[in-house]
């Protein structure tokens, strides 16, 4: 279903029972990477029953900032409407950003982030994905602090609903720090976030093959009941 007119807004509808579950890839917001990277995920979703929603996003490249944000947020407004019923969103990566930020601007049930790039200060200062925060943004914290102040989850707190950052200790491409910031920051604000840590890496958050996975769907369950 298309949610605009450029060639990257649609979204892939699985329709099963109950409130919609909202994916948003990952790939440091690079147009290299589509929504195919988590549709393992929507599979084995769809598969138990769920209705999931895989979106698709303008990223770097593809339209003038902030297109992706203005993306995403159109997104999860289009399936509000189709699926009349707040969403659980989770994002992978640059996706889990993604989520969190939406969350900061439209009514969801709540958040699961897998390995998110959850303040976005931090991953532009530590250099994340070869410069990819500094590539979407257009720029460093201090030279660009109103994007960051738009776009950074950090800048929206409290979030007012929960979150649960799923993170690997071994990660190798978003630091485990982030998410721990993250959510230090949300419950000093009076937020319902957790940190969930899990054996694997980076990408294994996103494979339901792996042992990691049944703590993944154990999270999102959790905020659908």
């Amino acid at each position: 279903m298309r949610y605009g007119s450029d060639a990257a807004q649609f979204v892939d509808v699985h329709r099963g029972a109950g409130p919609p579950v909202v994916l948003l890839h990952g790939g440091f917001w690079r147009a290299r990477v589509g929504l195919d990277h988590i549709a393992p995920v929507a599979a084995d979703l769809h598969a138990r029953g769920h209705t999931v929603v895989n979106v698709e996003y303008r990223r770097v490249g593809q339209g003038v900032w902030p297109a992706t944000l203005e993306d995403v947020e159109a997104a999860v407004r289009t399936v509000a409407r189709m699926t009349d019923a707040p969403a659980v969103l989770v994002g992978h990566s640059a996706g889990g950003h993604l989520a969190t930020w939406v969350a900061s601007r439209l009514p969801v049930r709540g958040v699961v982030s897998l390995a998110g790039v959850l303040t976005l200060a931090d991953g532009a200062r530590e250099g994340i994905g070869s410069g990819a925060v500094h590539d979407f943004v257009g720029g460093l914290p201090d030279e660009v602090p109103e994007r960051y102040a738009l776009a950074d989850p950090l800048a929206h707190l409290p979030l007012g609903v929960p979150v649960r950052a799923v993170h690997a200790p071994d990660d190798e491409r978003v630091p485990f720090a982030i998410s721990a910031a993250y959510v230090d920051a949300a419950r000093a604000a009076g937020d319902d976030a957790v940190l969930v840590e899990v054996a694997g890496g980076h990408f294994t958050l996103v494979d339901p093959a792996h042992a990691t996975w049944p703590t993944v769907y154990g999270q999102i369950t959790g905020l659908l009941a």
